[in-house]
């Protein structure tokens, strides 16, 4: 099998070492042009294997070279595509600045998950027939609603927050004082079940009691304001009633102190 193996190559070689095509007179040959005489194998994986000599004009080993095509060819990227993101200039804040995925992918910057307020919970302008003369609240506990009843037949809902279970409660009160970005000092009975809690906090943004309060006769309930407007339309207070920060700015310009208050 040897000897026919040998006369089928050189036969091979023979074939394509006659002369260059017609298209190619004039220009030099990269596969046959060197610095020492070479035999005319043509080129190629044929040239190597009769010879042991590399025809690129580089030399060494070429294929699979990074940078370059096979033979030496320098390896340039189409116009219009990007940059590899895999290149050495590519690390973990390539792409423009964006953080780039295992594959390479730009991926967006990660955004906070927005906590919104359900639309029913806005205020709304509603039909009232109660009893209940104009100017009175009337807080509807298990709808989460806050109605001021306007003349005309009318009232304002807005929604609220109210006390988590076992912290509801019912019954008529008045509006005893109004205050703006009110300070908050927990009651003591608050402070035994939330030893944690600050025994003062002055009046401002991160108050809990929000930028208005109206206070609820003697007791120790409120309606005011909050720094957790994503509660609204949840049972969550300590029996306060909360408000967003808007909609107890606007309750407060329309309620006057002495204002009757029903919780149901």
């Amino acid at each position: 099998m040897r000897p026919v193996l040998s006369v089928s190559l050189l036969v091979l070689a023979g074939a394509l070492a006659g002369p260059a095509p017609s298209w190619a007179q004039g220009y030099p040959d990269p596969m046959t042009t060197a610095s020492s005489p070479r035999g005319q194998y043509g080129g190629g994986f044929i040239e190597l294997l009769m010879t042991g000599r590399d025809p690129s004009p580089r030399g060494g080993v070429v294929y699979n070279r990074p940078g370059a095509s096979a033979y030496g060819h320098s390896a340039r990227p189409a116009a219009g595509y990007e940059a590899d993101p895999f290149g050495q200039s590519a690390g973990p804040s390539a792409a423009n600045g964006r953080r780039v995925a295992a594959l390479g992918q730009p991926l967006e910057m990660e955004r906070p998950i927005e906590r919104v307020i359900d639309p029913r919970f806005r205020k709304q302008e509603v039909a009232y027939d109660g009893p209940h003369r104009p100017g009175t609240i009337i807080i509807d506990t298990p709808q989460r609603f806050l109605f001021l009843v306007q003349p005309n037949g009318r009232a304002l809902r807005y929604g609220i927050g109210v006390g988590r279970p076992g912290f509801s409660w019912a019954g008529m009160k008045t509006v005893s004082r109004k205050a703006e970005w009110p300070n908050w000092t927990p009651p003591p009975e608050m402070l035994k079940r939330r030893p944690d809690l600050p025994r003062f906090m002055p009046g401002g943004p991160e108050n809990p009691m929000g930028a208005r309060a109206l206070y609820l006769g003697s007791s120790l309930y409120r309606i005011h304001g909050t720094n957790e407007p994503h509660t609204i339309g949840q049972a969550v207070s300590s029996g306060c009633i909360r408000m967003t920060n808007d909609d107890v700015q606007d309750l407060y310009e329309r309620v006057r102190v002495g204002a009757k208050v029903l919780v149901i």
